[in-house]
């Protein structure tokens, strides 16, 4: 059971969560379930928690605690088997800080912490999450897109992505509504994106007497390595040679 805690003000966002009954306040015609026990026995998203205001934080803190709520408007208590699922894309420690998130709450979740790197420290997920967003918006927009261009995903994978995912998401949804073909191109995508993503040159090996083959391979991989911040896939593209290859390279000449 999925909760955006951003998208909801105070008063609903409760109701949300906890349920309500039959007059509980102005529109309340009639009794509701919240979320938390639409999880009962599974689990809640709490999307964007770092949003939520103090009281809705402390009536969370006892569902976490006691396992149980009382719903908006009622005396009754509601006993819960639910496991708690929450994101942010803000330092909760900062937000302790300045004392708008409970720092027994932060605790309480706190149990098993993953933390999502940036988009541009993954690139290699970037082909993939395109693949999925084309097809996404492919069918929302009853558009049949087979593709992306390999220059565009070039320009893709270039890009810094200070959006990350959501941005990545935006400038798909944004091709797939303005492509008049069945491939994604550069010309699709926002001018920023073909701005910051000019095409690297390959770097030139520097030749001295007496080096082998073997010593200007190994020279242009690495070059080739850096000058694309250690990202594998861009490297492979750029040099003419396969992934698999480039990692066969790299074992062979001991580079890390």
């Amino acid at each position: 059971i999925k909760v955006n805690c951003a998208a909801l003000p105070e008063t609903l966002l409760e109701s949300e969560l906890f349920g309500h009954e039959k007059g509980a306040f102005t529109g309340a015609t009639m009794r509701k379930e919240g979320r938390f026990q639409l999880a009962h026995r599974g689990s809640i998203f709490l999307d964007e928690i770092a949003e939520m205001t103090p009281k809705t934080q402390a009536k969370i803190l006892r569902v976490l605690q006691e396992q149980e709520f009382e719903p908006v408007g009622s005396t009754r208590t509601v006993k819960v088997d639910t496991r708690i699922i929450a994101a942010t894309n803000k330092s909760l420690v900062d937000k302790m800080r300045e004392g708008t998130f409970r720092e027994d709450l932060y605790y309480r979740l706190n149990v098993v912490q993953v933390e999502i790197p940036l988009l541009n420290e993954r690139r290699d997920d970037i082909p993939l999450l395109s693949d999925f967003f084309i097809k996404k918006y492919s069918e929302k927009n009853h558009k049949l897109i087979k593709g992306i261009e390999p220059v565009a995903l070039d320009f893709l994978m270039r890009f810094d992505w200070p959006g990350n995912v959501r941005e990545l998401e935006n400038v798909i949804e944004r091709a797939v509504i303005l492509t008049r073909g069945d491939m994604i191109s550069p010309s699709d995508f926002p001018a920023f994106i073909n701005l910051k993503s000019d095409t690297q040159e390959m770097p030139t090996p520097n030749l001295d007497d007496g080096q082998t083959l073997k010593d200007v391979e190994r020279q242009m991989i690495m070059k080739t390595l850096d000058a694309n911040g250690g990202n594998r896939t861009r490297t492979a593209e750029i040099l003419g040679i396969s992934r698999r290859t480039l990692q066969l390279k790299l074992k062979e000449y001991g580079i890390n």
